[in-house]
């Protein structure tokens, strides 16, 4: 059923989408959509093994390093020189987890000092412990 007329006498081009075709495309990809869906669903029947969902909460060791106002660094909240923290590094493995803790008021370049000396034993590890505000 055509909405406009066809003079065969008219040299002008017909400007209508012939739509018939187009629905026939659809109709043929819309079978073989159905016909190859199920075959896509299918899947190799298998046992799998059975596993927790619950996990691992191993927690790594915890060293604590912590700095007083004065500059006086404790290991484990046990005194130490700083010229002693080499040794204190080196001692623990490369998963140990390095907490520094220093006062508010405690200078720069001591805080460095220690967290130089952690870089140069290989820590990889290292936190500044801070409290929030309130």
């Amino acid at each position: 059923m055509a909405f406009g007329h066809f003079d065969k006498h008219s040299d002008e081009p017909v400007a209508e989408i012939n739509m018939i075709p187009l629905v026939d495309v659809m109709l043929v990809l819309l079978v073989i959509f159905i016909i190859t869906a199920p075959v896509l669903t299918h899947a190799v029947k298998i046992d799998l093994p059975k596993a927790s969902s619950r996990p691992n909460l191993v927690e790594p060791e915890t060293v604590t390093v912590a700095i007083d106002g004065e500059g006086r660094v404790y290991w484990n909240d046990a005194p130490v020189e700083e010229g002693d923290l080499n040794t204190h590094f080196s001692s623990i493995d490369a998963e140990t987890v390095v907490q520094v803790r220093a006062d508010a008021v405690t200078p720069y370049k001591v805080i460095a000092r220690v967290m130089s000396a952690a870089n140069r034993s290989g820590v990889t590890r290292l936190g500044l412990v801070t409290e929030p505000e309130r």
